[in-house]
């Protein structure tokens, strides 16, 4: 399981507003069919491999062109962990928050 985190940011926009642009990036998320989780500082994603995850996160930045700037900064942060079987978001989360308790 390959588990991503992703932003996109437009560069150049008239307005400090980005809810067109993050709305349209994660609309391709979503239709994707991946599992993701929207965060307020970026999106994540499972993916079985990396064509799959990167396919998706090169749709979503067109999609944050076609909103209509002529720029954008994307930071991608993959977690490509072969060595244990389902470690999906939510198993690392649940690892760190039995560790709490």
């Amino acid at each position: 399981m390959i588990t991503c985190d992703f932003a996109i940011l437009p560069v150049g926009c008239d307005t400090t507003e980005c809810k067109d642009y993050v709305t349209a990036a994660v609309q391709v998320v979503k239709d994707s069919g991946l599992n993701y989780q929207l965060t307020g500082m970026g999106t994540q994603i499972e993916a079985e491999n990396l064509k799959e995850l990167y396919d998706v996160i090169a749709k979503a930045q067109e999609a944050v062109f076609d909103v209509g700037v002529g720029r954008v900064y994307t930071v991608i942060k993959v977690d490509d962990r072969r060595d244990m079987e389902n470690r999906t978001l939510d198993a690392k989360i649940k690892t760190v928050n039995d560790m709490l308790e």
